[in-house]
C-alpha cells in the first residue's frame, strides 16, 4: 500500500503532537493548579515575635528510589527516571521555590551498590533534580541508601554524607525559619559509631534552641544562639512512631488493607522511645518525612503540631504521587498537597490519541486509494480519447 508525502507528514505530526502533549505539556496542565497556600492569621504563634520578612517557598519530596543495575527493567528505569525528571522540573519552574527537601531513599540500591555505580547515583540525581541557584537543596537519608541500622557500616554512611553533604543530624535556618534534619537510622540510642554522634549533635542543637529563646537559659556557654528564634521544623525519612496508618485519611494515604497493617517499629517508623527524644529535645511545631510511600497528617504525638508524611514521588512505588509546597514564617505555615499527572490518566490518553491516530490514517488511506483509483481511470479515459484525435 502506497502513501502519499502528506499523508506521511500528517501522521507524523499527529503522533508528535501526541508525545509532546503527555511528555511534556500535561505535567505543566496538572501541577499549574498547584500554588503555594495562603497563611491564616489566626493560626499564628504569639510566643513567636513577629517577622516582616518574605516568607519562604518549601517544597517537600521523597523516595524517589532511582533504580539500579538489578532491580527492575531498563525500560521501567528509563521511564520512571524521565517522569520525574520532567515533575520535578515543571515545579521548578512553576513554583521556583527558595529551598527543596527530600526525605531519603533518593537510591533503590544505594545500601549494595558497588563504589562506581553509587558514584553514577549521585551523578545522575543531581542531573535529573537540578536546581537553579536561586533555590537551596538538602536531602536526608533512607534506609535503602545506607541500610537499616543493623546493616549500617562506616563506608556506607560515609560515602553517603560525602556525596550528598548530609550530616546525621544538620540544623539549616532561611529568614528565621529552622530545619532539623535527622538521619532515622541513627536513632536507636545503642551508642553504635553512628548514633552517638547524632545524639550528641541532636544535644548541641536543643541547646542552641533553648538557648536562642530564652536569653536566661543556663548553660549556654560556648553557644551560639540563632539570630531569631522560631519552632523548628524536623525533617526525616522515618515517621514518628504510630502504630498503623488507620488514623490518615489522605486523598493519597495508603488504601486498605495496607492501612491497617502494624508498623515495626525502627523499620516503618521510629520507636516510641526516638520519637519521645526528639520531640522532647527540638519540640517541632512540624515533622515531615517519608518512607511508607503514602500520604497522612496527623497531629503531633505531644500535640504540639503537625506531622506530615509526604508519598513517594515515584510511579513505580504510587499511581498518584505527589509532593508539598509549603508557605513558612517564623510564627506560621501552610501546607497545599500538589498532586501530579495520574499515570492510569496518562495511558488512557495515550490509548485514545493513538486509537483516533489509527481511525484517521484508515479512513485516508482508504479516502486516497479511492481518489488514486479515480484518477487512473481518468487517465486512462483521457488517453483513449487523445488516440482517437492523434
Amino acid at each position: 500500500m502506497r502513501f502519499s508525502l502528506k499523508f506521511m507528514v500528517k501522521t507524523f505530526a499527529a503522533i508528535s503532537c501526541l508525545l509532546i502533549f503527555f511528555e511534556f505539556i500535561v505535567y505543566y496542565v496538572v501541577q499549574g493548579k498547584c500554588e503555594y497556600p495562603r497563611l491564616d492569621k489566626t493560626k499564628e504563634d504569639p510566643s513567636v515575635v513577629y517577622s516582616n520578612e518574605e516568607p519562604v517557598k518549601v517544597m517537600v519530596l521523597a523516595d524517589t528510589h532511582l533504580l539500579g543495575s538489578r532491580n527492575g527493567h531498563w525500560f521501567d528505569k528509563l521511564r520512571r527516571e524521565w517522569q520525574m525528571h520532567r515533575s520535578f522540573q515543571t515545579a521548578m519552574h512553576l513554583h521556583k521555590p527558595d529551598i527543596v527537601f527530600i526525605l531519603g531513599d533518593l537510591t533503590d540500591e544505594g545500601s549494595f551498590c558497588n563504589p562506581k555505580e553509587f558514584e553514577y547515583y549521585v551523578k545522575r540525581f543531581y542531573s535529573l533534580f537540578a536546581v537553579p541557584g536561586s533555590t537551596s537543596l538538602y536531602v536526608t537519608v533512607g534506609n535503602h541508601d545506607i541500610g537499616f541500622h543493623y546493616r549500617i557500616n562506616p563506608y556506607l554512611n560515609f560515602r553517603f554524607e560525602d556525596g550528598f553533604n548530609t550530616p546525621p543530624v544538620k540544623i539549616v535556618t532561611m529568614r528565621g525559619n529552622h530545619f532539623v534534619l535527622i538521619n532515622s537510622m541513627a536513632m536507636e540510642g545503642d551508642g553504635c559509631f553512628l548514633c552517638k554522634p547524632a545524639e550528641k549533635e541532636l544535644t548541641h542543637i536543643e541547646r542552641i534552641l533553648k538557648c536562642s529563646k530564652d536569653i536566661h537559659y543556663g548553660n549556654c556557654r560556648n553557644i551560639t544562639r540563632l539570630e531569631k528564634y522560631s519552632k523548628p521544623i524536623l525533617m526525616q525519612h522515618f515517621p514518628l512512631y504510630r502504630q498503623s496508618d488507620m488514623e490518615c485519611n489522605e486523598p493519597d494515604s495508603a488504601p486498605l488493607p495496607i492501612k491497617a497493617e502494624k508498623f515495626q517499629e525502627r523499620r516503618e517508623c521510629l520507636s516510641q522511645e526516638a520519637t519521645n527524644q526528639v520531640l522532647e529535645q527540638i519540640r517541632p511545631r512540624l515533622a515531615m518525612s517519608g518512607h511508607t510511600h503514602h500520604g497522612c497528617v496527623k497531629p503531633l504525638p505531644n500535640g504540639e503540631g503537625m506531622e506530615v508524611t509526604v508519598p513517594s514521588f515515584s510511579w513505580r512505588n504510587k499511581e498518584n504521587p505527589s509532593y508539598s509546597l509549603l508557605t513558612l514564617t517564623p510564627n506560621n505555615y501552610a501546607i497545599f498537597r500538589c498532586a501530579m499527572p495520574r499515570e492510569s490518566s496518562v495511558i488512557s490518553g495515550y490509548m485514545m490519541g493513538v486509537s483516533l491516530i489509527i481511525i484517521w490514517c484508515i479512513y485516508n488511506s482508504e479516502h486516497e486509494t479511492v481518489n488514486r483509483d479515480v484518477d487512473e481511470d481518468f487517465i486512462a479515459y483521457s488517453k483513449s480519447n487523445l488516440k482517437k484525435y492523434f
